[in-house]
């Protein structure tokens, strides 16, 4: 504990992430932390009256863009039936259970190899490839841990907020060709894609990879500063046409969502749905591609959209 504030003292921009990741800043209004917030994240005022960054846009979405059904999109449990329903259940990587305590799981009912996840944020993950070799003590606190967290409180991502805490299983997914299996993120705007990011490197001890192509898989100039180029070109996946063509079903009547796939064994897969990337907290490199990306977002105004340019 005292280690964690020596930490925080050095680096007081983070004070404000860890008093509202903790929930005590809840006596403040959405707008307030989220003032706060990009002011201490992004080194610059929150323009909500006026925003022109895809940043700032996200911002504006999360406090004016309040679509119930969202929760349900955010939910990994929840929104298989979604994804059944809109593209097919073939896309979702197997379900072997759900529990909502971590106590229920009865391991010796489970796989070698599986994936647990919490349904309702993003950092309750465990992956076990050896069943004999699992922590399951240390899995139990990290997962009861996650349990205990609303993942609305950090970034008042609204979404999350009432989404019913649970532990999901799913089939441990391997590629045959015993290469990486590469993570595909579409960015929609407004239900068209304008550019994808693949994640590489993701379960490795590596510094994060993460490319951003066109929807010509052509490489595009720019990175996030939390990650890095591989600078070489990946082969463009067998089914991206596809996936360019779910991505935009599954994203349409919304001003912005990423939908991720996977490809595995040439069969594609769905991975989940994003509405606020890095809870839009995260600057790019140049700074122009922010305004780029912020002005392929058009904002809905009492239900029409802004006209953007491409």
């Amino acid at each position: 504990m005292i280690n964690k504030l020596l930490r925080l003292i050095k680096n007081p921009k983070r004070i404000v992430s860890a008093l509202a990741s903790r929930g005590l800043l809840n006596w403040l209004s959405d707008e307030t932390v989220l003032k706060m917030q990009f002011k201490t994240k992004m080194g610059e005022k929150l323009n909500l009256e006026n925003p022109k960054t895809f940043n700032e846009k996200l911002q504006w979405l999360k406090l004016y863009d309040r679509n119930p059904v969202y929760t349900e999109l955010v939910d990994k449990y929840e929104v298989r039936k979604y994804i059944s329903e809109t593209i097919g259940d073939e896309y979702l990587i197997p379900l072997i259970g759900i529990w909502n305590k971590f106590e229920k799981i009865d391991f010796s009912k489970l796989p070698n190899q599986f994936v647990l996840k919490c349904t309702h944020d993003s950092g309750g993950l465990i992956i076990c490839t050896d069943k004999s070799k699992l922590d399951i003590e240390a899995a139990r606190k990290k997962i009861n841990r996650c349990l205990k967290r609303n993942h609305y409180h950090a970034g008042r991502e609204w979404p999350y907020k009432n989404v019913k805490p649970r532990i999901i299983c799913e089939k441990y997914m391997v590629d045959e060709s015993g290469g990486e299996i590469e993570d595909y993120k579409f960015m929609c705007f407004n239900g068209k894609v304008k550019c994808i990011f693949v994640c590489l490197n993701r379960n490795s001890s590596e510094r994060l990879n993460i490319d951003i192509y066109d929807t010509n898989w052509n490489l595009m100039p720019f990175e996030r500063p939390n990650s890095s180029n591989s600078r070489t070109m990946i082969p463009k996946p067998k089914n991206f046409d596809k996936m360019i063509e779910f991505a935009e079903k599954l994203s349409e009547d919304k001003p912005f969502v990423r939908v991720d796939f996977y490809e595995i064994n040439g069969q594609l897969y769905f991975g989940e749905i994003t509405f606020y990337p890095s809870a839009g907290f995260e600057k790019f490199k140049p700074e122009s591609y922010d305004y780029l990306l912020g002005n392929w977002l058009g904002l809905p105004i009492s239900g029409v959209s802004i006209k953007v340019t491409n």
